[in-house]
């Protein structure tokens, strides 16, 4: 059955639309504005063309770029499931880079809207696609919260390494040698709060052993020790110039209030997200040390797992592949890993399995 192509561009404002036969013949080429009226417009044109031309498999595709394609794609798929008459129709939504890869099998195509379009259809022509969009909108809705879970903690361990920098600042030795297991303790940040590094140098131990007690309630085994050690770190630390102490000083509370307050929100979305959990059949929370938010977080990405033909295809997905070097007889034994693949997937499986190593005895060794 000869399918009917539909390369679509999309942007915020518009899509370029460009229709196209098996043969690579050109059928049509237009714009639509990123709007439902603009949807219907293309849904008709397309029907249109396909009963004109007597194509009854409309086979279409747009990069993945942004949330900017999302209403579309959606809108397709289901008003095409549910026409009458029944149209075989396949949504795809592809990977730019490989789309900017295949462009370049072309000699000297310019770079506009039209020509992206018309790009995309001739690479669903040679096919090799990616697996067809489903519509499975649960698992879609469990995205939104994982992915912003995933946004918000890359943004505090960016502002805990800012924070730390600030540190070094004001404290050298404590971020070169802190001798609380937690740089974000509340021991710990209560030294770096409250304290010069002058200050502790010149407290008796006596002193910083209170201060410590009082801060960590008690939960010390060996606070001497500890405060020992923290007053040979502030002895052999930088001393910042007074004037730099109330503008880092007020730099380092401004951060971490940022990141307490990311914390906060990310203890947000976990709760949001294990109620939703709550009503998805799965399996892998029987895995000790892979909680709700793990499991939502791989849930949400791979969708239904028939779409993936074994554990090789997920793993390609996920970009958990690994380069071969051969040649000959020569095979390299360390190669890089694919810089391709499904960051999020990725993120919440290395999450996890680092959680199954903390968990369970048998990884951990």
């Amino acid at each position: 059955m000869s399918p009917m192509l539909i390369g679509i561009d999309v942007s915020l404002r518009s899509h370029h639309v460009q229709f196209m036969d098996g043969a690579g013949r050109e059928l049509a080429s237009f714009s639509v504005s990123n709007d439902q009226t603009g949807a219907d417009t293309l849904m008709k044109k397309m029907l249109d063309t396909a009963t004109k031309e007597e194509l009854q498999h409309l086979r279409i595709g747009m990069e993945a770029t942004s949330n900017l394609g999302w209403h579309l794609a959606h809108y397709l798929k289901s008003e095409l499931q549910s026409y009458e008459p029944k149209v075989m129709s396949q949504v795809f939504v592809l990977n730019a880079r490989k789309v900017a890869r295949f462009k370049k099998g072309y000699d000297s195509l310019p770079k506009n809207d039209r020509i992206d379009a018309w790009v995309i259809a001739d690479h669903l022509r040679f096919g090799r696609l990616p697996h067809e969009m489903k519509d499975i909108i649960q698992f879609e809705a469990l995205q939104r919260l994982t992915r912003t879970r995933f946004y918000l903690m890359k943004n505090i361990k960016r502002d805990k390494t800012y924070f730390l920098n600030q540190v070094f600042l004001k404290f050298s030795g404590m971020r070169q040698d802190n001798p609380f297991s937690n740089t974000f303790g509340s021991t710990s940040l209560a030294v770096i709060q409250e304290l010069e590094p002058e200050q502790v140098a010149n407290m008796s131990i006596q002193e910083l052993v209170e201060f410590l007690n009082d801060k960590g309630k008690n939960r010390f085994k060996n606070t001497e020790e500890i405060a020992t050690y923290l007053q040979k770190l502030a002895r052999s630390s930088y001393r910042l110039d007074k004037t730099m102490q109330d503008p880092v000083n007020i730099s380092l509370a401004t951060t971490l209030s940022v990141i307490n307050h990311l914390e906060s929100e990310v203890l947000k979305l976990d709760k949001e997200i294990a109620k939703i959990m709550k009503g998805i059949p799965q399996t892998l929370t029987s895995v000790k040390g892979i909680g709700p938010v793990f499991a939502a977080g791989i849930l949400a990405e791979i969708g239904g797992i028939d779409r993936f033909h074994d554990h090789s295809d997920l793993a390609k997905y996920a970009g958990l592949v690994w380069n071969q070097n051969q040649s000959g007889e020569f095979e390299a034994e360390e190669t890089s890993r694919m810089r391709t693949g499904n960051k999020y997937l990725r993120y919440y499986l290395v999450q996890a399995a680092d959680s199954v190593r903390k968990h369970d005895a048998e990884y951990r060794d």
